[in-house]
């Protein structure tokens, strides 16, 4: 039986950069999916969901493209890689970030972050209910990560 071997992590850091160009085309695709369906509608939405809309989505395209740059930039330079690798390998970082709710919230969170710009698209009060939820929990992570970082 073979064993998984860890890729490197300048293998890591290609499978970012690639991802993250894949994250930028499905948002695009999703953009003239929600105007083919007649999502956005400014006549049926409220003032908050058109802005919440706005910067949810842009905002994410914007993140998505600054991380793609800060991972092409690693690609680059072997110093600023070997920082990172270094960061990402910390142990009271991965600590804080397991305990705050790991890579489990932080997907949740995409998935709620993604609910709540399609609900500000379509249904307002679907909208309010889902940005209730995507900022307590934002909220919930932000207080735990704060907790856990001023015990040690």
């Amino acid at each position: 039986m073979k064993r998984f071997e860890r890729p490197s992590f300048l293998q890591t850091i290609r499978w970012r950069v690639r991802l993250g160009w894949a994250a930028l085309a499905a948002m695009l695709v999703y953009m003239v999916v929600v105007a083919e369906l007649g999502g956005g509608d400014s006549r049926t939405m409220s003032d908050l969901a058109s802005s919440m809309s706005r910067i949810l989505f842009f905002g994410g395209m914007i993140a998505v493209g600054v991380r793609i740059h800060h991972n092409r930039k690693l690609l680059r330079d072997a110093a600023l890689r070997k920082e990172q690798f270094v960061r990402e390998r910390d142990e009271r970082n991965r600590f804080l970030h397991d305990k705050s709710g790991g890579a489990v919230l932080d997907a949740l969170l995409l998935c709620i972050w993604f609910v709540t710009v399609t609900c500000a698209l379509f249904d307002n009060a679907a909208f309010l209910a889902s940005f209730a939820i995507l900022v307590t929990a934002l909220a919930l992570k932000g207080a735990a990560y704060f907790a856990y970082s001023r015990l040690g």
